[in-house]
């Protein structure tokens, strides 16, 4: 018995408190034993509490339902400080704006009074790689730690706002009375549906187009007409000459045949051969539908050139006056032969612009003045000399139809070939859905999950300490219910054998004194 008790961990514990001096034993066999007592119990009531919980988180996630949410990201020249594609400040919320909603809500047949609520309840949230996060705080390490000297240095190398290029775009849809499938189709329709309105409003410039085409020319006089014409040509060469300039690959249309030079010198040869041959069999045959009105154009004419050029010849005398009191740029460079210092100038990217701007304004006044005579000198023909037949102005609203019907394909031609450009080159991958939205059972799962999770461990965790500490108290009961042999001191041992010799001997009944002479007696009758 003593041999199985020395197996056991015993833990005595004083009570000097209580008055009978009684000592607590706490066993560790004890505990296990509880602990395997009340194993199975523990574990039906674990089981039911996650059955539970289960449950109601189901009944949450069917009854709230979670929002859905898609991962975007923007992949084009500006966007990394911030920028749309127009060089202006690019706003995330231009995704949810409201001809996006409509065109998808029309796709879904959905009501359209609900488009408020949802373009509320779409919200964007930015990612920040953690390269980013890393660089900014090395930067603001090496601010906080600048000395006063470098302390420009510094500032300059902290002035790197970090602009997100991917966002996290999440749809409430609660508010909505809308099934899960139908805002998951919702949504993704509106996220696709963004991806063609991005080429839309950053690509061709549809409005250039229809207001060069919506002029009937036939509402002017044949020169004027010839000038609406030219005016036309004109920005759209300007606009076709932007896009070539930009585009570095030579980008030739699959559906068109043609690039943006080609485009250009349609426009250029439009303007300087049949235009200048309507215009001057105007010119020389003084065709007009109305002579006064003519001559007064040709005046209003002279009369607004003159005032431009008033206007270029100051601003060119401005730009060439910046230029020449411009402040260049200097390098400073330490001489290793002489020990003395040498001063290199450079010109500066500012200085750069004003020639650029120089040479445009110079340009526009030298067009400027040949209009003016241009018309001076039609206005002087036109006075002295007699209008043309209606032969010739029949011919001349024939070449101009012709030309009007040049001019409309060539619009064509540049929206076709920019829509393609902008696709295909430009905006391969400005805008990309790199997680879209899903209606799926794990979708659903995950969502039960989202909201079991936190409960569950905080439930399972008070049943798991209420078990630990009814196995730890009831394993103290019964270990204390039985008698437990406390070690002490020798001297103590001592005193404890001595009282109980004392006792037996106490209790040890007298003996009798034996009469031998009767005893002897007996023997003799035998």
């Amino acid at each position: 018995m003593a041999k199985k008790d020395s197996r056991n961990l015993n833990v005595t514990i004083n009570n000097k408190a209580n008055d009978d001096d009684r000592d607590i034993v706490i066993s560790i066999s004890g505990i296990f034993k509880m602990l395997k007592k009340y194993f199975l119990p523990w574990l039906i009531v674990s089981a039911m509490a996650f059955v539970a919980i289960g449950g109601v988180s189901t009944f949450r996630a069917v009854k709230k339902k979670p929002a859905l949410s898609a991962l975007i990201s923007f992949n084009f020249d500006g966007i990394e400080k911030g920028k749309d594609p127009s060089g202006r400040n690019f706003d995330i919320n231009i995704v949810k704006n409201s001809q996006v909603i409509a065109d998808a809500m029309y796709k879904q047949d959905l009501d359209m009074e609900k488009a408020a609520v949802i373009q509320e309840n779409i919200t964007f949230e930015g990612i920040i790689p953690s390269d980013a996060i890393d660089k900014i705080t090395a930067y603001k390490s090496v601010y906080e730690n600048a000395s006063s000297g470098n302390l420009s240095a510094a500032q300059a190398m902290l002035d790197v706002t970090f602009h997100p290029t991917q966002f996290k775009v999440f749809f409430d849809y609660n508010d909505a009375s809308l099934s899960r499938k139908e805002a998951v189709q919702l949504f993704d329709s509106i996220l696709e549906g963004f991806g063609d309105y991005f080429y839309e409003h950053y690509g061709y410039n549809k409005n250039l187009g229809v207001s060069i085409t919506s002029i009937d020319y036939s509402d002017y006089d044949y020169s004027e007409a010839v000038d609406v014409f030219k005016s036309n040509l004109s920005t759209l060469t300007k606009y076709v000459r932007g896009l070539a300039d930009a585009d570095t690959k030579q980008f030739r249309s699959s559906q068109t045949g043609r690039t943006f030079n080609d485009l250009a010198q349609t426009a250029k040869t439009i303007s300087s051969i049949d235009l200048d041959r309507i215009s001057s069999k105007i010119a020389i045959n003084n065709i007009t539908k109305n002579k006064a009105d003519t001559i007064a154009y040709y005046e209003f004419r002279i009369d607004e050139l003159t005032r431009e050029k008033d206007a270029y010849t100051e601003r060119l005398a401005n730009v060439t006056n910046s230029i020449k009191e411009y402040q260049k740029d200097s390098l400073l460079i330490m001489s290793t032969t002489e020990g003395t210092n040498a001063e290199l100038s450079k010109n500066s990217g500012e200085y750069d612009k004003l020639v650029e701007r120089k040479e445009s304004i110079a340009a526009d006044l030298a067009e400027t003045k040949q209009s003016i005579n241009y018309y001076i000198q039609r206005k002087e023909k036109l006075e002295k000399a007699v209008t043309g037949t209606e032969q010739m102005q029949k011919e001349v609203e024939e070449e101009l139809a012709k030309v009007s019907q040049k001019l409309e394909k060539l619009v064509q031609d540049t929206e076709t070939t920019a829509d393609e450009y902008y696709r295909i080159v430009e905006f391969a991958h400005a805008y990309n859905i790199l997680v879209p939205p899903v209606d799926s059972a794990a979708g659903t799962v995950k969502s039960i999950i989202s909201f079991a999770i936190l409960p569950l461990i905080a439930i399972e965790a008070l049943i798991f300490l209420v078990y630990m500490i009814v196995a730890f108290v009831k394993a103290i009961k019964a270990e204390n219910a039985k008698p437990v042999l406390v070690m002490g001191d020798d001297d103590d041992d001592d005193d404890d054998k001595e009282e109980e010799k004392n006792k037996q001997t106490e209790k040890k009944p007298e003996s009798k004194p034996v009469n031998k002479s009767s005893n002897k007696n007996k023997k003799k009758r035998r």
